[in-house]
C-alpha cells in the first residue's frame, strides 16, 4: 500500500499511523534475534537513564498536584526506582523469551488431501491509549517489538515529562539496533491531538489497547472505529462460604491489593451468606483497617457494626474503587451470590473461600468472569516468576483474548495449505484411460 500522495493534506495523526503501517511490513521481514535485541537495548537504556527519568516524573507529580488530579492517578503516575527495576526486569525477560512470530500450530480444520497448519502473525500496528502510566510505553514497546508490530502510544498530560524522556529513550533504542525508525511512533498529549482521531484511523489500525479508569476505557471504546481490547482494574467480587477459612479470607483480600502500581485484582467487594454467626468478623475488620482500608457494608452489616462500616450506596456494587477501600454484602446463599458477582463486578477476576469441592466446582462453572480464584490470591502481576508468559494486563471482554493480555494477544492467525497440485477423482482418471 503506497503512502498518500496528498501528504500536506493529511493531519499529524493520520501521517503518524501510516508510517507506523510501513514499518510493521519491515518488522515482518526482521527475525526474533533482530526485534529482541530492540528490547535488550531498551532495557539497558532505560537503566542508564533512571535518575533524568526520576527527575522527570518529579516535575510530573508537582503538576499533577496543583491541577487536583485525583489521588489513584497521581499513584499510578509516580515512579519509584522499584517500579523502574521491575520495568527493566521485565523487557530483559521478554527479550530472553523465544520468538512467538511463525510458531506453528496443528489447524482446527484440516482438509484430507492437504497438508494444513496454522502459524502465529503479527497483528501489524496496534495504538495504546494510555492514563499517567509512564513506564507501560516501555513495556508496551517490548511487547510489540516482540511480536513484530509497529506501535503508536498516546499517553496523557498528567505524565508529559515522564512520558518525553521515556519517548525519547525507545527512539534512541529503535535506531541504535536499525530497526525501523516508525516501529514505534509517538504522539504526544500537549499536543492537543484528540484521541477519537486516533483511534478511527481503522485502514491502519488493526487493535487499539485503552488502558487507565473505566471511564477511559468506555471512551475509546465507543470512538474506535478499529478493533479494541479493553482492559479492566477493580471491582472483583470475593464470595465467602460457611465452610471457607477467615484467614485466608483476610490474606486474600489483603495480597489482591499489593499489586504496584495498579491492583488490577484488588477484591473490593466481599459476599457473606445470611445467617452466620457475625462476631467472628470483628477481627477481620479490625484488621483491615489497621492495614489502612476503609470498610463499607450494607444496611443489615452497618447496623451490627457501626462503628466499623460506613453505609454503602446502591451504585457502588456496580463501580471499582481503585483504592483501598472493600464494601460487604449479606447474600442468602451461593446462588444469590454468584447472581450477585454476575450482575455487577466487572467480569475479569472474582474468588471464592470455600473448603466445599462441590462449591468451587459449581463457582467456577457459573460465574461470568474471565478468572475465577478459588482459595487463591487473585493478586496480579505482569512478570510471574513462575513459567514463560509476561502479561500487560487482563481484559473482561469476551472472545479469543479474554484474561490476560499476553504475547499472543498481540498476535493473529494465518492458516497455510499445502497441496499436491490438482488431484483427478478415480471416474475422470478410469476415463481418460479408456
Amino acid at each position: 500500500m503506497e503512502l498518500d500522495n496528498s501528504q500536506n493534506s493529511l493531519s499529524p495523526v493520520q501521517l503518524a499511523v501510516q508510517r507506523a503501517y510501513h514499518a510493521s511490513l519491515e518488522l515482518d521481514t526482521l527475525s526474533g534475534v533482530e526485534r529482541s535485541r530492540g528490547i535488550q537495548t531498551l532495557a539497558k537504556m532505560l537503566e542508564g537513564a533512571q535518575a533524568e527519568i526520576l527527575e522527570a516524573n518529579t516535575l510530573d507529580l508537582e503538576a499533577s498536584r496543583e491541577m487536583a488530579i485525583p489521588e489513584i492517578v497521581q499513584e499510578w503516575l509516580k515512579l519509584t526506582p522499584e517500579r523502574l527495576h521491575k520495568t527493566i526486569r521485565l523487557l530483559r525477560r521478554l527479550a530472553e523469551l523465544s520468538d512467538p512470530i511463525l510458531r506453528l500450530m496443528n489447524a482446527p480444520h484440516p482438509l484430507e488431501t492437504s497438508q494444513t497448519y496454522c502459524q502465529l502473525m503479527p497483528l501489524g500496528v496496534i495504538a495504546l491509549v494510555y492514563e499517567a502510566f509512564p513506564e507501560l510505553a516501555a513495556i508496551t514497546a517490548g511487547f510489540s517489538l516482540k511480536t513484530g508490530n509497529a506501535l503508536i502510544l498516546r499517553g496523557s498530560t498528567e505524565s508529559s515529562h515522564t512520558a518525553e524522556i521515556i519517548a525519547q529513550i525507545i527512539q534512541e533504542a529503535i535506531a541504535e539496533t536499525q530497526l525501523p525508525p516508525s516501529s514505534i511512533e509517538i504522539i504526544p498529549a500537549e499536543t492537543g491531538t484528540p484521541i477519537q482521531e486516533l483511534v478511527t484511523q481503522d485502514h491502519y489500525l488493526n487493535l487499539i489497547l485503552p488502558y487507565g479508569r473505566a471511564s477511559l476505557v468506555q471512551q475509546v471504546s465507543q470512538w474506535a472505529t478499529a478493533p479494541v481490547l479493553r482492559s479492566a482494574l477493580g471491582n472483583c467480587y470475593l464470595y465467602y462460604s460457611p465452610s471457607g477459612d477467615l484467614d485466608l479470607m483476610r490474606w486474600m483480600i489483603l495480597d489482591s491489593h499489593e499489586g504496584e502500581p495498579d491492583a488490577v485484582n484488588a477484591i473490593e467487594k466481599v459476599l457473606i451468606q445470611e445467617g452466620q454467626k457475625l462476631s467472628y468478623l470483628m477481627r477481620l475488620f479490625s484488621d483491615l483497617q489497621e492495614k489502612g482500608f476503609e470498610l463499607r457494608g450494607d444496611e443489615s452489616l452497618v447496623a451490627e457494626f457501626p462503628d466499623l462500616l460506613k453505609p454503602v450506596q446502591e451504585a457502588e456494587w456496580d463501580l471499582a474503587y481503585l483504592t483501598k477501600i472493600v464494601a460487604f454484602k449479606m447474600v442468602p446463599d451461593l446462588e444469590g451470590a454468584i447472581a450477585w458477582i454476575n450482575e455487577h463486578s466487572s467480569g475479569h477476576a472474582d474468588c471464592l473461600v470455600t473448603e466445599s469441592y462441590l462449591e468451587s466446582r459449581h463457582f467456577a462453572q457459573e460465574i461470568n468472569s474471565a478468572l475465577i480464584y478459588i482459595n487463591s490470591s487473585p493478586r496480579f502481576t505482569r512478570n510471574p516468576q513462575r513459567g514463560d508468559s509476561v502479561f500487560l494486563g487482563i481484559s473482561n471482554q469476551k472472545g479469543q483474548r479474554r484474561g490476560l493480555i499476553s504475547l499472543e494477544s498481540f498476535t493473529t492467525v494465518k492458516q497455510v495449505v499445502q497441496g499436491q497440485g490438482r488431484r483427478e477423482d478415480k471416474g475422470e482418471r478410469r476415463g481418460n484411460r479408456e
